[in-house]
């Protein structure tokens, strides 16, 4: 037979002990209360003792609770920016990248505004340049050293007029088209330029060597007066090369050669200008050297 559900909790011993735990908890707290309110009428200056211990109590209890709550925190948000970790890594490696692609840019626009300006003021300076002309290529891993402009007869353009650079003196029209010409390069073997060093004035010749560089030979015989580091412009001894233009650099001196490097590099040079053939005069006096600064310029 089941037991019926009004059954009173007399008959259960947990369920009174339960209710009676209840009820002395319920007449404690009542009692509690009622001595609280009668101190802090009767003893305000006790019931404050009273506050104040019982704050010294509680405290450590709420900090370590706080404690345990940043703790639980701090370990989810730990957790999330893990979890977020790659992400946020990907975005900044985009980002980085993105600058660096602006920088090199930036880098490229002021290069090339800085070479139109020295081509501008090579233009300003120099007024018998007969056209100006993009390089569209050189060789560099052959014997012959040789460059094409986009400038050819039509331009004016015509065989032994000199070609030179921002930089200094690239070479010679050898052959010429109507829209393009070849240019012969200094460095080529075949190639021999009258220069003068900057540094005294003495008299040398260029020679290519036909792997990029020169050999600069004295024309006085004697001791090698050059020495690393020195700068040659063409002297205008012969014609075709105007006197004072910057030439080449010397890289390595012996006691029987000196190896000199065009100070203009056609494989890095965008544009060049054709110059009229110079024809010096019969009674031309002997140009002075050219400054050291303007030679580098």
């Amino acid at each position: 037979m089941a037991p019926p559900k009004t059954r009173r909790p007399g008959f259960s011993r947990r369920a009174q002990y339960g209710l009676f735990i209840g009820y002395v908890v319920a007449v404690a707290g009542v009692v509690v209360a009622v001595l609280l309110l009668a101190v802090a009428i009767l003893d305000p200056r006790g019931f404050s003792a009273l506050r104040g211990a019982a704050l010294d109590v509680t405290t450590p209890i709420s900090s370590g609770g706080r404690s345990i709550v940043r703790f639980f925190t701090g370990s989810g948000e730990a957790i999330s920016y893990y979890f977020r970790a790659a992400s946020q890594n990907d975005e900044l490696n985009r980002r980085l990248e993105a600058a660096e692609q602006q920088l090199v840019e930036a880098r490229a626009i002021q290069y090339e505004n800085q070479r139109l300006k020295r081509l501008l003021k090579l233009t300003q300076d120099y007024q018998d340049e007969i056209a100006i002309a993009r390089i569209v290529n050189s060789t560099f891993d052959s014997s012959r050293r040789l460059a094409t402009i986009t400038a050819g007869s039509a331009d004016g353009v015509r065989v032994g007029q000199p070609v030179r650079a921002p930089e200094g003196l690239i070479g010679r029209v050898i052959e010429t088209g109507r829209y393009a010409s070849r240019v012969l390069l200094i460095t080529d073997g075949a190639s021999n330029v009258p220069v003068r060093l900057v540094r005294g004035g003495i008299p040398a010749m260029a020679t290519g060597r036909g792997d990029g560089t020169l050999d600069i030979k004295p024309l006085e015989v004697g001791e090698n007066p050059f020495r690393r580091g020195d700068i040659f412009v063409t002297s205008g001894t012969g014609g075709i090369f105007g006197p004072n233009i910057p030439a080449a650099i010397v890289v390595r001196v012996s006691r029987d050669e000196t190896i000199a490097r065009p100070l203009a590099d056609p494989a890095r040079a965008d544009f060049a200008i054709v110059q009229s053939v110079y024809i010096p005069e019969a009674d031309e006096p002997l140009q002075p050297a050219a400054p050291a600064g303007a030679a580098q310029q």
